[in-house]
């Protein structure tokens, strides 16, 4: 009789700092339901793994969950996996974090489950050559990827019936290749059918294994799953099946499989992902061709030309989103920080909320919200910006400090400025506008500058073509089937392709603009402006000084202002002030004339503060007036024609500010707002608040215009 394996691996993860709900909904709908049926069917045999922030929230919130997971594990029915403790993608985080996160996650599961794992969850399957180093110093003997891996690496479908053995400088993983037809096939076909699927892979040795890797919130937590895997009992059937078949189709944990048979023989395999994972990271327009290429490839049949189609790698999401590799390059930098100070003691130095701030969650994006989400993205800085401060308390040898590092922080090759300092760090690109691209208050942990940019994404030419067809009644009925996310488009919003609205540049800060007299609020919503000047996203000469602990940075630039038919020479220098043990931020704009006619312009200066997770949220608000009483959402749109007083609240996140300015302003301001994709459709989705402050000019040839600002937050007003 043919026979074969099935090996099952369930992966289970919820960011630590996603919403309570989230966490109790994905636990009633998908993890708590999983372990039910799995100790009603002794005989089906799993690999499972739980991410270390998802057993934390586990252990303080359903403790009794964990002593089942742990019966489960003590009678061979469950192998549970080891993986960086808050699900890092590793090839973005420095070796020794790779070792310390999967080094903690697997003495937690010793612990807590009395098992020691031998395998391990790859975050995202993002696979590169140099892992196997690490993996094996962290004890880890087997991982899973994906067969678009194997597949990269030239190998077939009917080629991956087992596992492989990898090396890097002499030290073997054994590694499993996920099948993405499993993946798209369960739990969406009648059972039946699966099981068809699966006798035809049987073979007469019945030593040969396939195997399903995926995530664990597909059963239950992803559209319409919950009603078909547990409601009408798909998950039942399936699990059912599987035992009457037991003849020959029998369920195996990957690492019991790795040890009783041996490998197919050795695979090299390139940098990889799953391959949705690598067509989101392409830019819009390749990702959308790619995508549908695949889709018409996979229609008509053509697996002999699919097999060789492949396209995206995970690191690119650093430069399709800057938002990323700043984030990605401030964990460096704070790692840095914490390891140094760890030379000098014993503490933990930061080291915990490091680990905390390199979860994978916010440093990619595609069908889920990725770094779209507010409250994850926050998330991230706010754990940083505390492994910063722990390790700055024990670095500095005065409790009140600022410096000023002249250093390439993005790696692109040219410098930004850092300012650092007890109370804020303030990081400036001079090759960007001499813009403020973050901006953290340390007391409260948070990151002003952390607000996305508007930018095309690939998903929006399916948005755009739905959207036309509901319009024209092209609609087709909803058939009332599950589906896989990734056939799903539904909006959870009519006309939202009306406010496909996309940036220029990047949404920063200390952002300079001329604009034509006419402008409007409206057409800066809508990016409908004239850009006059060429200052906006242009190269700043800058220059830093320190006294009395005090820094000054001063950018300068000359340009030009267009003016009807004519082009001004215009200088602008604009100064920025912070001093230690405070809140504030000073600045200055000095605007001149090197013209020989009269300039007429709007100026404005550009602050996108990322204030809040969420513009609804009651305790938000900001006003144009020292009044306190008159409180505004920050889903308000506003044009204030006169003021020179701008407060800013947040009682949640312990943010409380305002700017002051001497000389009256004009205040155009307006919630940042992106169309987002994720596993429940497509959405507006709050990303921050935009101040214009404006001015309306006119300058004499060889005259200067100057104005000062101030921001302060906390005690500092």
């Amino acid at each position: 009789m043919k026979k074969l394996f099935l090996g099952l691996a369930i992966h289970n993860h919820q960011p630590g700092d996603n919403f309570p709900n989230v966490f109790e909904k994905a636990y009633d709908r998908s993890y708590l339901p999983m372990i039910d049926v799995l100790e009603s069917h002794p005989e089906i045999r799993i690999s499972m793994h739980y991410s270390g922030c998802l057993l934390d929230w586990l252990i303080e919130n359903r403790p009794d969950f964990i002593g089942r997971i742990a019966a489960l594990a003590k009678r061979g029915q469950v192998e549970i996996m080891t993986g960086g403790y808050y699900e890092p993608i590793l090839p973005m985080i420095p070796d020794a974090d790779k070792l310390g996160q999967i080094a903690k996650l697997s003495s937690t599961i010793l612990e807590r489950f009395k098992y020691k794992p031998t395998g391990m969850w790859l975050a995202e399957r993002v696979w590169e050559p140099h892992l196997p180093k690490p993996m094996v110093q962290a004890g880890v003997k087997w991982t899973v990827v994906d067969d678009n891996h194997f597949k990269m690496a030239g190998l077939c479908e009917d080629e991956l019936l087992g596992y492989y053995v990898t090396e890097d400088e002499g030290l073997p993983v054994k590694v499993f290749a996920s099948s993405k037809k499993l993946r798209y096939i369960i739990p969406w076909w009648q059972v039946k059918d699966v099981i068809e699927c699966l006798k035809s892979l049987a073979t007469e040795d019945g030593g040969t294994i396939i195997m399903m890797g995926d995530d664990g919130e597909k059963f239950g937590l992803w559209p319409r799953t919950y009603k078909h895997c547990w409601e009408d009992g798909w998950m039942e059937q399936f699990f059912t099946a599987l035992e009457e078949n037991g003849d020959w189709l029998r369920t195996i944990p990957l690492g019991e499989y790795a040890e009783k048979y041996p490998p197919i023989g050795r695979a090299y395999l390139p940098t990889a992902s799953y391959a949705e994972m690598q067509e989101w990271s392409l830019p819009p327009a390749a990702s959308y061709e790619y995508g549908h290429l695949l889709k018409d490839l996979e229609i008509e049949n053509q697996d002999d030309i699919l097999k060789f189609v492949h396209a995206g790698f995970w690191r690119s999401f650093m430069s399709k989103y800057p938002e990323i590799n700043s984030m990605q390059k401030k964990m460096l930098r704070t790692y840095d920080k914490v390891y140094k100070a760890r030379q000098t003691c014993d503490a933990d130095a930061g080291l915990d909320e490091l680990w905390r701030g390199q979860c994978n969650c916010p440093y990619w994006h595609g069908v889920f919200g990725g770094i779209y989400f507010g409250h994850i993205r926050h998330g991230i800085y706010r754990h940083l910006i505390a492994a910063e401060n722990a390790a700055d308390r024990i670095l500095s040898e005065k409790k009140s400090f600022i410096i000023c590092d002249d250093v390439d922080f993005d790696s692109d090759a040219r410098n930004e400025i850092l300012i650092e300092s007890d109370k804020q760090n303030i990081y400036i690109d001079p090759q960007d506008g001499g813009s403020i691209f973050e901006w953290d208050l340390r007391r409260p942990r948070h990151n002003l500058g952390a607000v996305m940019t508007r930018r095309d994404e690939a998903y929006h030419r399916d948005l755009i073509e739905a959207e036309r067809k509901r319009r024209a009644g092209d609609c087709k009925a909803d058939d009332g089937n599950v589906k896989t996310i990734h056939d799903i488009v539904k909006s959870k919003q009519e006309d939202l392709d009306k406010l496909l609205f996309y940036d220029k540049y990047r949404r920063a800060s200390f952002i300079d603009h001329f604009f034509s007299i006419d402008t409007t609020v409206d057409n800066l919503v809508r990016g409908t402006y004239e850009e006059c000047g060429d200052f906006t996203d242009k190269s700043y000469e800058c220059e830093t000084r320190k006294k009395s602990g005090r820094l000054e940075t001063r950018l300068t630039r000359d340009g030009h202002v267009r003016q009807g038919n004519d082009t001004l020479a215009v200088r602008i220098q604009k100064t920025l002030s912070a001093t230690a043990g405070s809140e504030e931020l000073a600045v200055t704009y000095c605007l001149t004339n090197r013209s020989k006619a009269v300039l007429r312009t709007a100026f404005t200066s550009e602050w996108n503060l990322a204030v809040t997770e969420d513009a609804h949220n009651s305790s938000c608000s900001y006003t144009p007036s020292d009044k306190p009483a008159k409180k505004n959402p920050l889903k308000r749109v506003d044009h204030v024609p006169n003021t020179s007083l701008i407060r800013i609240s947040d009682t949640n996140l312990g943010v409380d500010m305002s700017l002051t300015a001497d000389k009256p302003m004009r205040l155009w301001r307006y919630p940042v707002e992106c169309v987002t994709n994720s596993e429940d459709g497509y959405e507006l989705t709050f990303q921050g608040s935009c101040y214009v402050l404006g001015w309306d000019i006119v300058l004499e040839p060889g005259r200067s215009w100057e104005v000062g600002l101030k921001w302060q937050s906390g005690d500092s007003y």
